[in-house]
C-alpha cells in the first residue's frame, strides 16, 4: 500500500467527522486533499483538521470531481443525495465509498450498481460491522463449516429511546425512513453477508407509531421526537428462496427490557448457531448430548485477522477499502449485495403500508 491515494470527502457533518476521515487519517497512504460541504464552514473545518496543507474546500461536489488528482470519493450526505452523487464521481473516473445505506429508494440502488458496472470504477458501501473481530471469527466458524447450514436467523438493531433528531434524521424526504433504513440496515447487511445469502422471495413487514410520549427519556433530547412521521420501531418475516427465513426488529424507541445494538444478529444453523449481540459473540452447541454455549473473547489479539481491541470496525474499513483500490482487488461490502439490502429494507416499507407481502421474482 505504498502509492499515495488522493481522496476527496463529499458531505463533512457528522458522520464524516466521526467515522470516515478519522478513520481515513490512519491509513499511511492517504492523502484527503479535498472537502465538500453546502456549508463552506464545515467543508473549511475538516480541512484544517484532516487535510493536506493545500487541501481545497467546495461547495459544489461537481466541481471537486473535476479534479483529475483525485482518484477515491467518499460521499458522506444524507441519503436521499447518495445515488446522484456516487453516480456522478464514478462517471467522473473515481472510485466510491458511500455511507450506509445505499440510496433512498431500492431503484436508486440499482442504478448505482448499474454505474459501477458501466464505468468499471470500485463502488462499496459503509457497513463497517462486517469488519468488527466478531464477525470475523463467526466468518470463519461458518467457513469451516461449524454450524452446518444456515436456516433461520434474528436480525437486532433496538434502541429503548435514542431517535436521533439533529442533522436530517427526521426528515423523511431527506433520510426515507426512521430506523429500518437508518439502523436495522447494519443488522441486515451483516446478518445476509453470514449468511452468504442474497437472494429473498417474500418480505412482510409492519412499522410502529405506538408511544405516547416518544421525547421522553429520548437520549438526545426531545427536540422534533414527537412530530416526526418516520416510524418508531418495525418487524419483518424474511423467507429466502432457498428457505432460509430471516425475523428482523428495529427500534429508535421501544418500551423494551432489551435494547441491542445495531449489527446485532443470531444465526441457527443444522449443527450449531452463534449469536452476535452488543459486541459480544457467543456460539452454541450440543456436545455429548448437553447443551453447550460459549463465549469468545475477540477483544485479547492474538489471531490473525484482529490486531487488538484497539483497532476499530471504521478503521479497519478504511484500511480494507484503500487496499482493494491500490491492489485492485474487491472491496468487502460487493455493491449488488448492498443493492439487495436496499431492496429488502423498502419491502417492509412496502409491505407495512400496504398489508400485503412483498414478493421478488
Amino acid at each position: 500500500m505504498e502509492r499515495i491515494v488522493n481522496v476527496g470527502i463529499i458531505g463533512c457533518g457528522g458522520i464524516a467527522n466521526g467515522k470516515h476521515v478519522p478513520s481515513l487519517k490512519t491509513v499511511p497512504n492517504v492523502r484527503m486533499v479535498a472537502f465538500c460541504d453546502i456549508v463552506i464552514e464545515k467543508a473549511e473545518k475538516a480541512a484544517r483538521e484532516y487535510g493536506t496543507p493545500d487541501a481545497k474546500v467546495y461547495t459544489d461536489y461537481k466541481e471537486l470531481l473535476k479534479d483529475p488528482t483525485i482518484e477515491v470519493v467518499h460521499v458522506l450526505t444524507p441519503n436521499r443525495e447518495h445515488a446522484d452523487i456516487s453516480i456522478d464521481a464514478l462517471h467522473a473516473g473515481k472510485h466510491v465509498m458511500c455511507e450506509k445505506p445505499m440510496a433512498k429508494t431500492a431503484a436508486d440502488a440499482r442504478r448505482m450498481v448499474a454505474a459501477a458496472k458501466e464505468t468499471g470504477k470500485k463502488l462499496t458501501i459503509g457497513y463497517q460491522h462486517r469488519q468488527k473481530a466478531q464477525t470475523q471469527y463467526a466468518r470463519e466458524l461458518i467457513k469451516d463449516g461449524v454450524l452446518g447450514e444456515i436456516y433461520y436467523a434474528n436480525c437486532y438493531a433496538i434502541r429503548r429511546r435514542g431517535t436521533p433528531n439533529w442533522g436530517v434524521f427526521l426528515n423523511e424526504e431527506e433520510q426515507g425512513g426512521g430506523p429500518i433504513i437508518d439502523i436495522a440496515t447494519h443488522s441486515l447487511d451483516l446478518t445476509l453477508s453470514l449468511m452468504n445469502n442474497y437472494e429473498p422471495a417474500m418480505v412482510v413487514g409492519k412499522t410502529h407509531k405506538m408511544l405516547e410520549h416518544p421525547e421522553a427519556g429520548n437520549i438526545w433530547g426531545d427536540k422534533g421526537v414527537s412530530t416526526t412521521p418516520l416510524e418508531e420501531a418495525a418487524c419483518a418475516m424474511i423467507v429466502m428462496k432457498n428457505g432460509a427465513t430471516i425475523m428482523l426488529e428495529t427500534s429508535w424507541a421501544l418500551n423494551t427490557d432489551e435494547p441491542i445494538a445495531e449489527g446485532s444478529c443470531r444465526l441457527c444453523g443444522s449443527r450449531a448457531g452463534l449469536a452476535i449481540k452488543n459486541d459480544s459473540l457467543t456460539v452454541n452447541k450440543i456436545e455429548y448430548n448437553r447443551a453447550v454455549d460459549s463465549t469468545v473473547d475477540t477483544k485479547a489479539g492474538g489471531v490473525a485477522f484482529y490486531s487488538g481491541a484497539k483497532v476499530t470496525p471504521a478503521v479497519t474499513e478504511a484500511h480494507n477499502w484503500i487496499r482493494a483500490v491500490v491492489e485492485d482487488t474487491d472491496p468487502v461490502v460487493l455493491p449488488e449485495q448492498a443493492c439487495v439490502v436496499s431492496e429488502i429494507l423498502e419491502a417492509i416499507y412496502v409491505s407495512s403500508k400496504t398489508g400485503k407481502a412483498v414478493y421478488f421474482e
